[in-house]
């Protein structure tokens, strides 16, 4: 690991340098300072840790020579104080090493379906559909719906959001799959319990330079917006289908009020969902290498369960179950989302080679 720092280090220092010589070239300021950024917190622990290093050396070498009672408990304190600090910093160094997810900073794009168990499953995708909206509110993130399909009671047959704010992929990421609710629904009058599903995809933002979609592989279809009637019926054709011709993906939009914006979220949806496509590809080519149920994305994998009688909810992939579940359901999901970003940090240090050095 000491080898794999220096070379970070020695680099650290010669942006420095650089950026003192780098004269009006700002340019090149900004791509030397954003590299500065991003090494900045490596070099920072990596410094601590060589300071830690040296300081454990002196107490051992301490603790050998030193004859003085008085002298020889200092640096026995000193030693019990350092290893436990120096287990810690390489722990989050070799975290730091991590190659990092460059969709991590991203937007990110949510759809909700709803699943088995008919209008109840609808209702359940509009409370995730809160839940997730409470959440992006405590991190000041800003939502966006795209796309949305209602069923008039106050659920969602598919409702498509995007939520901006740094971090914002790194943090949902881990919330793709089936939501499973047991709880008595509001239209049941014998009071028995039913189990439905609702299924959350997520997908980071993606910008034309990273995915190029031809026009040659695009037909795209104009209707007429559904409305509530009245003054709301549009008289233009607004509404945009869009439908990939080498998949099959198809992707509508009628929420905005003229045709060019409706095809501009239709063609980010699209981005999405192809990027999310071969990202997904790609992991499936390393999954002999690598298997982790945590952060794994697959539609068809139930994620979570939310027992309404009982309050208690379950994330399957890493055991873990809290009795908060209202609280849950108004956004306070950093326990979940933490705890899944911590085994998957450790998933991906055993895989990586670097846990052992």
């Amino acid at each position: 690991m000491l080898d794999k720092l220096i070379g970070i280090e020695e680099r650290y220092e010669g942006i420095n340098r650089l950026l003192v010589e780098v004269g009006d070239d700002y340019q090149r300021a900004a791509e030397l300072n954003k590299e500065r950024v991003d090494l900045e917190p490596i070099y920072g622990k990596a410094q601590e840790y060589r300071q830690a290093l040296k300081r454990l050396e002196d107490a051992r070498n301490m603790l050998e020579g030193e004859e003085d009672e008085e002298m020889r408990a200092l640096a026995e304190a000193e030693f019990a104080d350092l290893e436990p600090r120096i287990a810690r910093l390489e722990k989050e160094i070799k975290a730091l090493l991590l190659p990092k997810d460059p969709r991590a900073d991203k937007n990110v794009i949510l759809e909700i379906r709803a699943g088995t168990g008919g209008d109840e499953a609808a209702i359940f995708a509009a409370d995730l559909f809160r839940m997730y909206s409470r959440y992006a509110e405590r991190q000041n993130w800003k939502v966006e719906v795209m796309s949305q399909s209602d069923i008039g009671i106050g659920g969602f047959k598919e409702i498509i959001f995007l939520v901006k704010g740094r971090g914002a992929y790194s943090k949902l990421k881990y919330e793709s799959g089936v939501h499973r609710v047991q709880r008595v629904p509001v239209t049941e009058a014998q009071g028995r319990i039913h189990t439905s599903t609702s299924t959350v995809a997520v997908m980071a933002e993606v910008e034309e330079v990273d995915i190029q979609i031809p026009e040659s592989d695009l037909k795209m279809d104009v209707f007429r917006s559904s409305s509530a009637g009245g003054q709301n019926v549009q008289k233009n054709a607004t509404a945009i289908r869009l439908t990939h011709l080498p998949t099959g993906m198809v992707v509508a939009c009628q929420d905005e009020r003229s045709q060019l914006q409706n095809r501009l979220r239709a063609m980010t949806i699209l981005r999405a969902r192809l990027y999310a496509m071969e990202e997904e590809k790609r992991r499936s080519e390393r999954v002999e290498d690598r298997r982790s149920q945590v952060g794994s994305g697959e539609r068809s994998e139930k994620i979570r369960t939310y027992n309404y009688p009982q309050s208690r909810i379950t994330d399957h992939r890493i055991g873990l179950s809290l009795h908060n579940l209202f609280s849950v359901m108004e956004g306070n999901i950093d326990e979940f989302i933490e705890e899944l970003a911590t085994r998957d940090e450790a998933d991906r240090l055993a895989s990586s080679g670097v846990e052992g050095e």
